[in-house]
């Protein structure tokens, strides 16, 4: 395999010459560079990546620390990333295993997003402290070396609260993410605040923004539930779990009950009924966060920034109960 003194060799340069040319260096000129990758080219030369690292202490990789990468959900929001991505020079990967902080503490990414990985804000503050920057869409963090893209949680969750309380709910039954989830906590802060002021009861059963954790908790939940009440799901996977185990029950979802998610994924617009939802863009998501962290890295500025979300009504909410 050809080196870079091969290709000095050929060129009849020095070694600092090809490695000015082929790192963009500004102390050659354009017609020796070309000719030096013209050479490069056909000696078939492929850079050391681990050399150009050493000397440029950057890798052009992006870590996406995500919770979990699988569903139509984190398709989309990767999918937003790697368009940001797209053209400039940086590769992304994405990692999720117990091993993964490896890639920050042995500096094998110049930069990290994180969403539900298992980091604890310790954690997150020793990268920081140590230099590493990183994008939050999952916590807010204060930080030089942290920037935040969040979700308003908010705004979509307040008014899927106003659909469900003009229905006159006789009791909400409240399916929760995990514990200490940022959006969770976000979402049910909502949720109970507007039942309490309405005077609605809210039950609330255990759910870890998984399919399998909505069954579950459909399944505890259909001993009490009676005709008149809601069952809202702070996310859409538990919701489709919740609808699931609801196609054998005699109460029907949007005549006798209400079910509502948050997410608003695809595959809600074929349940039937179609499952009301919050919905947001999450390649938006993708690619203003992944636009915050190349900030940060190149030009040392962190920001805050906020995703909107709406509320989407739909048949999975029934009509006003006449108590």
């Amino acid at each position: 395999m050809a080196g870079i003194k091969d290709i000095a060799k050929e060129a009849g340069v020095s070694i600092s010459t090809v490695s000015y040319a082929l790192n963009g260096s500004p102390k050659v000129t354009e017609k020796t560079r070309q000719r030096i990758i013209k050479i490069a080219e056909e000696l078939n030369y492929v850079p050391n990546a681990a050399a150009r690292t050493l000397k440029t202490r950057k890798t052009h990789i992006i870590g996406a620390f995500l919770g979990d990468y699988s569903g139509s959900f984190y398709g989309e929001l990767l999918k937003g990333i790697n368009q940001e991505l797209a053209d400039t020079g940086y590769e992304l990967i994405v990692c999720n295993g117990p091993e993964s902080h490896r890639l920050m503490t042995e500096r094998m990414v110049d930069g990290a997003l994180i969403l539900g990985h298992r980091f604890t804000q310790e954690q997150i503050l020793e990268f920081a402290d140590r230099g590493h920057p990183l994008t939050m869409l999952d916590r807010e963090i204060e930080h030089p070396n942290i920037s935040c893209v969040l979700l308003d949680n908010q705004i979509g969750m307040n008014q899927e609260m106003e659909a469900i309380l003009e229905t006159n709910p006789n009791q909400i039954h409240l399916v929760n993410g995990p514990v200490g989830n940022h959006d969770a906590v976000e979402r049910r802060k909502v949720v109970v605040d507007r039942a309490n002021a309405a005077g609605v009861a809210v039950r609330e059963w255990n759910g870890e923004f998984t399919k399998r954790s909505g069954i579950r908790a459909a399944s505890e939940l259909l001993e009490v539930i009676q005709e008149g009440d809601a069952i809202i799901c702070l996310n859409d996977d538990m919701a489709l779990g919740v609808y699931d185990v609801l196609q054998n029950f005699s109460l029907r979802i949007g005549e006798d009950i209400s079910l509502v998610g948050f997410d608003k994924l695809e595959i809600t617009n074929y349940t039937q009924p179609r499952i009301a939802s919050v919905s947001y863009s999450k390649p938006d998501w993708g690619k203003k966060a992944a636009r915050a962290l190349l900030h940060l890295i190149e030009a040392k500025e962190n920001s805050k920034q906020t995703i909107p979300s709406k509320f989407i009504k739909d048949a999975s909410i029934r009509k006003k109960n006449n108590k």
